[in-house]
């Protein structure tokens, strides 16, 4: 990777971007998660995966027209192909998020307020913050490929 890719790759401004989008992200995916959880009764891991669908739907189509706005051909074709691979590129740090919330789950803890056990919504936020590095990386690399010339 030359300099120029490094510093594409690294810019302050574009990971001020990614970072500020996946906040608008993590209150999508929390919501719906939690929704789920406490007015449907799913399953959290399920839940984690419905919540991570959306906000990976919501932070493609603000990435693709803000943070990424400068990068990748336009068109539909290409869209598209961003749209599909955003979502694969995405699916390691969704695996790396479902194992942190499994992981958290197992542990012998509760939180209540009002009648409600909190640690079941409590490791998505953790989960969320662990893949966002991994995320812009993958995201920056193979999606918008803004590191190639």
């Amino acid at each position: 990777m030359s300099n120029r890719s490094l510093d594409a790759l690294f810019s302050g401004v574009r990971f001020g971007k990614f970072v500020s989008v996946g906040a608008v992200g993590a209150v999508f995916d929390m919501t719906t998660t939690t929704a789920l959880i406490v007015l449907l009764g799913v399953l959290g891991e399920y839940a984690k995966l419905v919540g991570a669908e959306v906000a990976i739907v919501v932070m493609f189509v603000i990435n693709e027209n803000w943070t990424f706005a400068d990068e990748g051909a336009g068109g539909t074709l290409p869209t598209v192909r961003r749209f599909l691979t955003s979502n694969l590129v995405r699916s390691g740090g969704l695996a790396l998020q479902f194992l942190i919330v499994r992981s958290l789950r197992q542990i012998d803890l509760s939180v209540v307020l009002f009648g409600f056990d909190f640690w079941q919504v409590i490791p998505i936020p953790i989960a969320i913050a662990a893949s966002m590095l991994v995320n812009y990386v993958a995201e920056s690399t193979f999606t918008w490929r803004i590191s190639r010339p």
